[in-house]
């Protein structure tokens, strides 16, 4: 359980300063517990970070040269990535972050999910005879960018626990925009023919030679306009991007055809950043920490919660019948999250019966021998709900930073599906969040919890992880992209590392099985022919190509004090640390 005297200081922190944070404040005072800093210490510890680019890692790297904290270095580690990974995320999307304060203990979260227009309706998605338009086409639409909230929660972080000035840490990113950069594979491989998501004419023009020529890797490419977009929110703040032209743009943009969207500059003007109390229960002898709804963190923890009921920890990778807990424990967790995981804001969400051991205990009891039919959901609320219809893409990515004092942020981060709308203002592109909602509002048996509601925030399937020990001290920061199969990617990184005891590069690097209903995913060419034949013959036909690889990035901390970070192969991710100062 989380410890009192986190709960504690969250709770202080949220009655001072309230769950809102205008994106256009600086200098707020800080929270007691959360930005309290320990008194000098002369043998200061290295400072790491993980990232989906070097690029990125160098930003964050040079912010921390010259003083800078974890957060600091989160928002130039953001602001470049915008830049060599628009795939993923930038500027016009959202985010979730998690929070380690190293003087005090105390881990905390901020909720940068993006809001749906006020204008926004339940049957925004559905044709004239009701049906869901086809899901390619509500992406590239209007109606499915939502209020942006990366930046305004990155503003509202740094305002309480920065140590450098907001303007000084978008410099690497506005310098790398104006002279160019080399294109790394990842991002000419989506902007190329052969891209498994081909992108529209107006992403073509903007990430293109000067000549119009597709981009190929290690081609130098300029994007002036994102520099100028930079330029503007690190001289203006948040302000520049929720305010003023670059708003006006944006608006513009959405409410433009096919399928215009009711975003208005009041929207985006009303949007604000949230701190929120993280959610955090036992798994083994440690204690992991997630986002709260609309974040699926919750059921990620009921599902460690189920494997730690069974002896998975006594067996290992190389054992189908570890695999197999681990996908029906999958199953029954994402039965669960479909149903119930939603904004409570505007939906109920029984975060404390989905984690009640004796609930859990009941739904780990439904692991049998063998695959059965995909398992329901648990009857634990008295209200009829509809299915859930929700199509999750996988444009996302995820960073960890350790600054010198030992503070961490754990940030996942998203525009939604590659290239997010495929509408660009700015130089950069706008979201597609609103399709994370459920198309489909309601059904036969009642409303669809996750539908679409005006000023709501659509579930999430980001959950940035941070674990502790049993005595509170930092463990572990890691996460991952990958649409719905984050909470499988995250939850079998957690096996590996605190019920298998693996190191954090064989962790992440073991093979990805995604379960969920009657779908079974897997990377048949990392399983071996024993674990794939045994799970065959438990009822699992594992199926490849079926979810985007993983890309995870994590931070551990050994006992004897050093920090180890590892990047996960399958993407272009890099680990580079800091010696510690002396």
């Amino acid at each position: 359980m989380l410890n009192c005297k986190t709960r504690v200081w969250v709770l202080i922190a949220v009655a001072l300063f309230g769950l809102g944070t205008l994106p256009v404040e600086a200098g707020l005072p800080a929270i007691p517990g959360l930005h309290r800093h320990a008194k000098a210490d002369p043998h200061r510890g290295p400072a790491t970070i993980v990232a989906a680019n070097p690029l990125a890692v160098e930003a964050g790297i040079e912010i921390l040269k010259k003083g800078g904290k974890a957060i600091d270095a989160a928002v130039a580690i953001q602001a470049m990535l915008g830049l060599v990974e628009p795939q993923s995320s930038g500027v016009g999307g959202g985010a979730f972050m998690m929070y380690y304060d190293a003087s005090t203990g105390v881990v905390s979260a901020i909720d940068g999910r993006e809001r749906a227009p006020a204008g926004a309706t339940p049957d925004m998605f559905l044709d004239e005879h009701g049906k869901p338009f086809p899901f390619v086409e509500a992406v590239r639409s209007g109606r499915s960018t939502g209020v942006p909230g990366a930046i305004a929660m990155l503003s509202a972080a740094h305002a309480r626990l920065g140590a450098r000035p907001w303007k000084e840490l978008f410099q690497p990113a506005i310098r790398a925009a104006s002279q160019g950069f080399k294109v790394p594979e990842r991002l000419a491989n989506f902007l190329g023919e052969g891209s498994p998501f081909p992108p529209t004419t107006e992403i073509r023009a903007l990430f293109s030679k000067p000549d119009g020529a597709t981009l190929h890797a290690g081609d130098v490419f300029k994007n002036p306009l994102y520099a100028k977009t930079l330029e503007r929110i690190a001289n203006e703040g948040p302000r520049a991007l929720y305010e003023g032209s670059i708003a006006e743009e944006l608006v513009k943009r959405t409410q433009e055809a096919p399928l215009p969207g009711t975003m208005t500059l009041k929207d985006l003007a009303a949007y604000r950043s949230n701190w929120v109390e993280p959610i955090c229960r036992p798994f083994r002898q440690y204690t992991v920490c997630v986002p709260p709804p609309p974040s699926s963190g919750v059921t990620l923890l009921e599902m460690l919660g189920m494997l730690d009921k069974t002896d998975i920890a006594e067996r290992g990778p190389s054992d189908p019948q570890a695999w197999f807990l681990f996908a029906q424990a999958s199953r029954l967790m994402y039965a669960d999250r479909d149903r119930y995981v939603d904004d409570p804001h505007f939906v109920p969400v029984p975060v404390e019966r989905l984690l009640d051991p004796a609930y859990v205990r009941s739904r780990a009891q439904l692991i049998g021998e063998r695959a059965g039919p995909a398992p329901p959901p648990g009857n634990i609320i008295n209200m009829p709900r509809g299915k859930d219809t929700t199509n999750e893409s996988a444009g996302t990515s995820h960073f960890v930073v350790v600054d010198a004092s030992g503070n961490v942020v754990s940030m996942t981060t998203t525009v939604e599906s590659v290239f997010g709308s495929n509408r660009t203002v700015g130089g950069f592109v706008l979201n597609n969040q609103l399709t994370d909602f459920s198309l489909v509002p309601t059904d036969e048996n009642g409303p669809v919890a996750n539908a679409v509601r005006g000023g709501k925030r659509p579930r999430s399937s980001m959950s940035p992880l941070i674990i502790l020990d049993h005595e509170g001290h930092f463990v572990a920061a890691l996460g991952s992209p990958g649409g719905s199969a984050i909470l499988d990617y995250n939850a079998k990184a957690v096996v590996a590392l605190l019920a298998w005891k693996l190191s954090v590069k064989a962790a992440i690097e073991l093979p990805n099985l995604i379960a969920r209903g009657d779908d079974y995913a897997g990377e048949m060419d990392r399983f071996t022919p024993e674990v794939v034949a045994g799970l065959r013959e438990r009822g699992i036909e594992l199926r490849s190509g079926r979810a985007e690889n993983s890309g995870f990035h994590a931070v551990v901390r050994h006992p004897d004090g050093t920090f180890e970070g590892a990047a996960d192969s399958r993407r272009e991710g890099v680990v580079k640390t800091l010696p510690a100062e002396r």
